[in-house]
């Protein structure tokens, strides 16, 4: 198993979707609930607002409703300590916890908060994980403390599929599908 580099990442986000090349993927500020059967709340830097934009195809590819805070009407335009309370009640709202851990969000300050808020909620019913993502080059700032996390993975199978799956720290490991489902 391997983590994803930012182009493996657009390119099986495209291809789940069957957006064979570049198109632009756009988001309006307006946040309707879904049929979804599992809610993910995405913590993410807004430095990489076109990564959380593949990763809101990537998930609603698999059937899975995301919430995103800036996608969000109800949001305060400037975070203040309304946003904080906010981004609480929604952390414990959605089913599942996904950071969106580019070398951008490891650096966050939010994103750290949010994934300590989360780890209180979250952690213990194995609803948490790490989505991290490389540059092209393979390099990621993922810190020490994220690997307590589980995490977000690829693998190629024999035939040349890609399939995913929850990598735990002890090295045990279910199917992406299967986590969703719980």
């Amino acid at each position: 198993m391997a983590i994803f580099t930012i182009n493996e990442f657009k390119s099986t986000s495209r291809s789940l979707s069957g957006i064979s090349s570049y198109t632009q993927l756009t988001e309006s500020r307006k946040f309707s609930s879904t049929t979804a059967r599992t809610n993910i709340f995405l913590s993410h830097s807004h430095i990489d607002y076109q990564l959380v934009l593949e990763a809101k195809e990537f998930f609603q590819n698999l059937g899975i409703s995301i919430y995103v805070d800036w996608a969000d009407e109800t949001m305060p335009e400037k975070t203040n300590r309304e946003t904080a309370n906010k981004i609480k009640t929604k952390i414990i709202q959605n089913d599942k916890f996904v950071l969106l851990a580019t070398n951008n969000a490891v650096k966050s300050k939010w994103c750290n908060w949010e994934i300590g808020f989360a780890d209180t909620y979250k952690y213990s019913k194995k609803k948490l994980a790490i989505l991290p993502l490389a540059d092209n080059s393979g390099y990621w700032e993922g810190n020490d403390y994220l690997q307590v996390y589980p995490r977000i993975e690829r693998n190629r199978t024999k035939v040349g599929y890609l399939s995913y799956f929850i990598l735990y720290p002890d090295n045990t490991y279910e199917t992406l599908e299967n986590w969703l489902k719980r």
